[in-house]
């Protein structure tokens, strides 16, 4: 086998982390988090906090905002015979009542089985995909489907939070601005800012760009083939409106700077740009998978989180700012005692 170099191979983004760094919990208040600033052009790291992103965005400059909205999506409930029964919404198929989702215990919930999870509201498996999944058909005859995973559904929250969902995480697992609902897991970079903070950004110029892709259960997938290239990288719906596209457009032909807030938001910008980083409006499903030597045509900056070792997100910050840079960058946090994950601290990449 053909060797790669480095940067190229999915063993190339292991990194020790540990495990009192993986946040369980986020701060009392959003831009309280830390925030690591990278600067491509120089390697030049510093250790700011998130409100500060405001120096740094420029009057005129574009900020790309997945609007997104976490579903509910975890419905714990018990089968016919008692036992304890998980089904984990996936995306929903037509209407509101059929879903694709995932299974547990997936031995014991074959088509035709049923999860009972609130009175009145019932699960009925219907077929195994070739994915393994479930296709399921959701009841609820007394209220809506939609209002019923509301009242009996739980936050989705990762599996590196070694906890169950809590009353303030249906509040702190939705960035401020969440509107279209849709995922299962939330576009995790957006959940530092306040109001406070959009309006010192919009009272500084900035100019915004409103976006939706829908996060799916794949986002936290490892990579477990040598070669990143033999990776099935999972797809996920976007939709960039008129507006948007128009916004993003005019900041590139003044030359200002498009942020993209978060990788969904740059996976929905990087998807849809021409050659010459126009975004064409439209929404599709994308399963673009940005790593190196990926060459960037709408995105100039990038805010996120710190990622898995071995994801495909971790990779994305790599082709973004350099292999070399990303990892350094790592480890500056490992150091410096930075958050990780969902609940973590940022950076921001110039």
């Amino acid at each position: 086998m053909k060797s790669l170099s480095q940067g190229f191979r999915t063993a190339d983004y292991d990194f020790e982390l540990p495990t009192e760094l993986i946040a369980q919990r986020p701060l009392a208040r959003r831009d309280d988090s830390r925030l690591l600033v990278v600067h491509r052009g120089s390697g030049k790291i510093e250790h700011r906090h998130f409100r500060d992103l405001v120096e740094y965005v420029q009057p005129g400059d574009a900020l790309a905002l997945n609007v997104t909205r976490v579903l509910r999506a975890r419905l714990l409930g018990t089968r016919d015979s008692g036992a304890p029964a998980e089904i984990f919404l996936l995306k929903p198929l037509d209407g509101e009542d059929r879903w694709e989702a995932m299974v547990h215990p997936g031995g014991k919930l074959k088509p035709g089985r049923a999860v009972h999870v609130g009175p009145g509201f019932d699960v009925e498996i219907l077929e195994t995909t070739e994915r393994r999944t479930r296709i399921v058909r959701l009841t609820s005859p007394n209220v809506p489907v939609a209002e019923a995973i509301d009242r009996f559904g739980h936050v989705p929250l990762p599996p590196y939070v070694r906890r169950g969902d809590e009353a303030g995480d249906a509040e702190r697992y939705q960035t401020v601005y969440a509107r279209e609902r849709g995922s299962v897991a939330a576009p995790t970079a957006g959940l530092h800012f306040t109001p406070e903070l959009l309006s010192a950004l919009d009272a500084k110029g900035a100019r915004r760009a409103d976006l939706v892709l829908h996060v799916g259960a794949g986002t936290f997938k490892p990579v477990e083939v040598e070669d990143p290239a033999e990776h099935a990288m999972h797809a996920e719906w976007f939709e960039i409106g008129e507006s948007a596209a128009a916004t993003i457009n005019d900041v590139r032909r003044s030359k200002l700077a498009v942020w993209a807030v978060g990788t969904t938001s740059c996976r929905a910008l990087e998807s849809t740009a021409r050659e010459d980083g126009t975004i064409v409006a439209g929404s599709a499903e994308t399963s673009i998978f940005i790593r190196p030597p990926y060459r960037f045509r709408a995105v100039d900056r990038l805010v996120t989180n710190f990622h898995l070792p071995r994801s495909t997100l971790v990779m994305l910050v790599a082709a973004f700012a350099g292999y070399e840079l990303t990892m350094h960058a790592y480890k500056e946090a490992v150091r410096e005692s930075y958050r990780f994950y969902s609940y973590g601290d940022a950076m921001a990449v110039l």
